[in-house]
């Protein structure tokens, strides 16, 4: 399982979200509005991503991107 950081190429904001195939959810789904949250902003890009063994792993790592923490950790990305 892949959590991955997208990047709005519209207004440079980002989204956090996780996938076995983020390359596909992008394609398929984030860049053709069929995800609400992004459909706004598209397109999007990938930035960053890491692979966990396990979906439960994934999923902590997913919140801990999304909170205060994280998102000084992605503000450092430098990309």
């Amino acid at each position: 399982m892949y959590v991955y950081v997208l990047r709005s190429e519209k207004d440079q904001t980002q989204y956090v979200g996780m996938s076995k195939e983020p390359e596909r959810r992008l394609e398929k789904e984030h860049n053709v509005g069929k995800v609400k949250s992004t459909k706004s902003k598209m397109p999007w890009k990938i930035i960053y991503i890491e692979y966990y063994e396990t979906r439960e792993e994934a999923r902590q790592r997913e919140k801990y991107l999304k909170s205060a923490a994280g998102r000084r950790f992605r503000k450092n990305l430098g990309v």
